[in-house]
This record gives structure tokens, C-alpha cells and sequence, in this order.
């Protein structure tokens, strides 16, 4: 049966797409190239490997939320989930490359939405795992179809660079963040932003930010 090993050898941002997503190109290659592989539907879990970089200041203070304080980094500091990708690989006998595309989200109250945000004004790359499984469809004796899973031990790393990601974000979020309420909290604010006539959502939580700030300052 064929012998899969699996590289990244490259990430851009599609020139269009409808939803924000990243293309990673992956490279799938046939240690058994006289086995040739009909074709290959391939899932891969990725994790951010945190702790194969360096920290400034500014994101150790942002990363607060995600890891905790900078002083227990040496027991908290770890992987994270980032999310699921899939495509299928078609007929190939050595090697072929596919685009594996990554849909990505900016939502604040996912985790991996605050590392990467944590890290937006920063320089260097994001270190990432793709932990592969899926199925291998080959042809063997007799010509007939048959099938194997990709072993568990199947994955790859690769280097993310920030600007990559920054050029997601300036293209799909051109300066603006997405933040998620429960129901319960957008309608209390839905009401004070029709009380007090106010003409858009920025202005509304600009005027509690202010109230805030002047409770503070008095109090």
C-alpha cells in the first residue's frame, strides 16, 4: 500500500473568497511510488505550538487572558487548538500538491482569535502543527479498489508568517474587530442605544466607555 508523508510549503491569502480563509499549500508525497493513489481525502487537526516562540513585552500583557501571568508561563504555557481542515488529494503517483484551504475567524472569544490578535503588531512567524488522519484510495491486486487510513503519525510543521496573517485581517476586517454578545446583553444595549438616541453601535459603547471612565474619575 502507498506510503503518504505530508509537507506545508506555503500559506497566502486567496486573491478572492467569500469568507476569510487562509491557503496552505500542501504537499503530499508517495514513498511507494509504484503503488499509485487514486486519490486521498485528507483532514488535519492545527495547533499553534506557543511555546516554540519568543514573547515581547506587549504580548506577554495582551496573552494575559490566554496563558495567565507571564511568571507561570513555565507551566501554562502550551499548545493551542487552532481549528479543522480537509480536501481530497486527486490521482497521483509520486507527488502532488493541493491547496488545503483554512477557514479563520476573528471572533474575541475564541482562543486562537486572541493569540493571533496578541501577536498583530509583532514581527516573525506563528509556529503550527497539522496533525493529518483521512483515507487512501489505491489501486491493488486485480485492479481493485482499495482503501487504508493515514496513520495517526502523519504531520507536519511549518512557519506562519504575522505579515501573512496581518494581510488576512487588513483585507476581510479593514479596521474593525468582531465581538459576540450573548442575546440577553446585546438587547440591554440595543434598548439604552434606542433611549438614548444614538446613531450607531461605536457611539453607544463609546458613551458607556465614557460614563465609565467619569465614574472613575469621581469616585
Amino acid at each position: 500500500m502507498p506510503d503518504l508523508d505530508f509537507a506545508i510549503v506555503d500559506a497566502a491569502v486567496p486573491a478572492a473568497a467569500a469568507v476569510p480563509l487562509l491557503l496552505f499549500r500542501l504537499q503530499v508525497s508517495n514513498r511507494v511510488p509504484t503503488q499509485p493513489v487514486q486519490s486521498v481525502v485528507v483532514r488535519a487537526q492545527i495547533q499553534i505550538e506557543a511555546p516554540r516562540r519568543r514573547y515581547s513585552p506587549t504580548a506577554q500583557a495582551r496573552l494575559l487572558e490566554v496563558f495567565g501571568e507571564p511568571s507561570r508561563w513555565g507551566e501554562t504555557l502550551r499548545s493551542l487548538l487552532w481549528t479543522h481542515a480537509g480536501t481530497v488529494v486527486p490521482a497521483f503517483e509520486e507527488r502532488a500538491e493541493v491547496e488545503l484551504p483554512v477557514p479563520c475567524t476573528y471572533d474575541f472569544e475564541v482562543v486562537s482569535t486572541k493569540y493571533f490578535a496578541a501577536l498583530e503588531d509583532e514581527e516573525g512567524v506563528i509556529p503550527l502543527r497539522f496533525l493529518f488522519s483521512g483515507t487512501i484510495f489505491y489501486e491493488g491486486e486485480g485492479g481493485r479498489l482499495q482503501i487504508a487510513p493515514i496513520p495517526w503519525s502523519k504531520e507536519a510543521t511549518f512557519a506562519l508568517p504575522l505579515s501573512c496573517w496581518r494581510e488576512l485581517i487588513a483585507r476581510f476586517y479593514p479596521g474593525s474587530a468582531w465581538l459576540r454578545l450573548q442575546r440577553q446583553v446585546f438587547d440591554r444595549l440595543s434598548a439604552y442605544k434606542l433611549a438614548q438616541g444614538l446613531p450607531t453601535w461605536e457611539e453607544t459603547i463609546l458613551r458607556l466607555l465614557e460614563a465609565g471612565e467619569q465614574e472613575g474619575r469621581e469616585s
